[in-house]
């Protein structure tokens, strides 16, 4: 039986395997976005860019399946009241980051997806290519990279929002707030 002032388990396990495959997603995005494709080629070589970005396209594809499972966990399982309650202002701010990083941690894969395929590229998944789901289009290609790149930030910035919230709630209020996605 779940505790009720826990998320179900389900949803803690997807909430800590979304952080994990999140920080090896940004780490080899934010790698790609300094260097760039000839910056990587050069600094690491044909066979660790190319794996670099392989990667990178792995790890969107797992966030989106990812996201997937936790929007249906959400919507299965009872989301546990915060106890004692937050204060209007603080459960305004943690209801945005969250939906927020929703939004954003759905909308970025896609978003990798359509520019990496208009862009003439495979969009891979571990040594598979998946389908483009839209043709070639360069210009097109370029905005959605763009646009990419961008969300890129924005997520980073959500979730230091979300761990600073959850430092606060561990170490100042001390509130037993973060039991409530703990593993164990």
């Amino acid at each position: 039986m779940d505790d009720p002032d826990r998320y179900a388990y389900p949803h803690r396990v997807l909430h800590w395997l979304v952080a994990l495959v999140l920080l090896f997603s940004l780490a080899s995005g934010f790698t790609l976005g300094f260097l760039g494709f000839e910056g990587a080629v050069e600094k690491l070589g044909d066979t660790w860019t190319d794996l670099l970005y392989t990667a990178h396209k792995t790890f969107g594809v797992l966030i989106l399946c990812l996201m997937v499972a936790r929007v249906i966990t959400r919507l299965l399982f009872v989301v546990p009241l915060h106890e004692p309650p937050l204060h209007p202002f603080q459960r305004i701010l943690s209801r945005s980051v969250h939906h927020l990083l929703y939004l954003a941690l759905l909308a970025m894969p896609v978003l990798g997806w359509t520019a990496t395929a208009s862009g003439g590229f495979p969009v891979q998944f571990l040594h598979w290519n998946l389908p483009g789901l839209i043709g070639k289009n360069e210009a097109l290609s370029e905005q959605l990279f763009l646009w990419h790149g961008r969300l890129g930030w924005t997520i980073l910035g959500l979730v230091l929002l979300h761990i600073g919230g959850a430092l606060f709630h561990w170490l100042i209020k001390r509130d037993g707030v973060m039991k409530r996605m703990s593993l164990f």
